[in-house]
């Protein structure tokens, strides 16, 4: 499992996963440059979330689709991002370091300075955007730079979207206390949820934009309670988080709810999904909702201990499950996201913040698996944290 690597911004910079942001103000002096021949757009309107890592972020893709001929195909050379109306941008990326905007970039050294994109065909960047503190823009503009393959200069300059004005909702702990850790989480597009877009029946969508999974870690941050030569020869009860109690994080009505799939076992191949449902992904599951059109995903539970009902009104801390290994699982975690809707296909995936937790450092999940080694931050490391969203790699507690 990829843990994606944080570039800190400078000045008015921002953050990009995986990516160099240069200095806002360089603005390098181009050639007039002719119209792109791109369609570029920007699905789904970003919301502003502030990270456990002390900043507020803007998580959304962009699609860049090529029409320009054949025979002179494009590469992609410059993204400056622009609050609004302002004319200075936010952050500028440029050559290799437009690599680290996707989900499956080239590898590290690759003498490729751009993004290809040949006629006919699309890529997706992959946005992860810390704002500068004080900058609240209320939208977005981007200006793409190209290059030809007869080194002609192309430019589309007006890639707009709006930011959400309102705050992402605030949950309390979907587990009880104890050690977790943030695998595959929010800010990291090289994960296989963010980075995983469903298309269904002709709809782009991406429910796991900000999905947690998360590992139960003893106070040495492993996550298993014995060595394995071969994890495959683990079983259930070897992982600290196997049977802990999931809680509803928020008040709220049970919309889906399954139980009955047997428990998997640990580092086995999985089959491939036949549709991307949460009756295929999933396993034993609910989904509740906790808000017009928020709805707070539980997934991979313990067989036998789903304890709530559809139509069910929960209150927040209700005990609703057991954190197991069912469903898409390689070993036990609790999935878990916050989509627009009941289902796992046609929603989008949108941000949250727990009320209160503890956080302790960051760490690794290949780290967490031989206890007899150090693992992760020092356990004596804890900051309280309000009103935040774990950040990928996020070693919490919760009270």
């Amino acid at each position: 499992m990829t843990m994606a690597r944080m570039v800190s911004a400078a000045a008015l910079a921002l953050t990009c996963l995986n990516g160099a942001w240069a200095q806002a103000g360089d603005v390098p002096t181009l050639a007039t440059p002719l119209q792109a021949q791109v369609e570029a757009r920007i699905a789904f309107a970003p919301q502003a979330v502030a990270g456990s890592d002390g900043h507020k972020h803007l998580a959304y893709e962009m699609r860049i689709t090529s029409f320009q001929a054949d025979d002179n195909p494009l590469t992609l050379t410059r993204l400056a991002v622009f609050a609004g109306a302002g004319a200075t941008p936010l952050a500028v990326i440029e050559g290799a370091g437009l690599n680290g905007l996707l989900n499956q970039p080239a590898p590290d050294g690759a003498p490729d300075q751009g993004i290809k994109i040949a006629s006919g065909r699309a890529r997706t960047l992959f946005m992860w955007l810390t704002l500068p503190p004080g900058t609240r823009p209320d939208s977005l503009r981007h200006q793409l730079t190209f290059s030809t393959a007869k080194g002609e200069v192309q430019r589309a300059d007006d890639v707009r979207t709006t930011v959400v004005a309102r705050a992402p909702i605030s949950i309390g702990a979907p587990l009880r206390a104890g050690r977790w850790l943030t695998v595959e989480g929010p800010g990291n597009a090289l994960s296989h949820h963010w980075g995983s877009p469903v298309a269904i029946n002709g709809t782009l969508s991406i429910p796991q934009r900000f999905a947690v999974d998360w590992f139960g870690l003893d106070e040495g941050n492993h996550s298993l309670r014995s060595r394995h030569e071969d994890l495959a020869s683990s079983v259930d009860e070897d992982w600290v988080g196997y049977g802990k109690d999931v809680l509803a994080a928020a008040d709220g009505v049970v919309v889906d709810a399954r139980d009955g799939v047997a428990n998997g076992k640990p580092m086995t191949p999985l089959e491939t999904p036949q549709d991307l449902t949460a009756r295929s992904l999933y396993g034993n599951f609910v989904v509740l909702r906790i808000a017009p059109g928020v709805y707070a995903h539980y997934a991979h539970l313990q067989a036998g201990s789903v304890q709530v009902r559809v139509g069910q009104h929960v209150r927040r801390g209700t005990v609703m499950a057991r954190l197991g290994q069912t469903g898409s699982a390689g070993a036990p975690h609790l999935h878990f996201h916050i989509s627009n809707r009941p289902t796992f296909e046609h929603s989008e995936g949108l941000p949250f913040v727990i009320d209160t937790f503890a956080l302790h450092g960051q760490g690794l999940i290949e780290e967490s698996f031989d206890p007899t080694k150090p693992a992760g931050p020092s356990p004596t490391t804890a900051r309280p944290r309000r009103h935040e969203l774990p950040l990928d790699g996020s070693v919490v507690s919760f009270p």
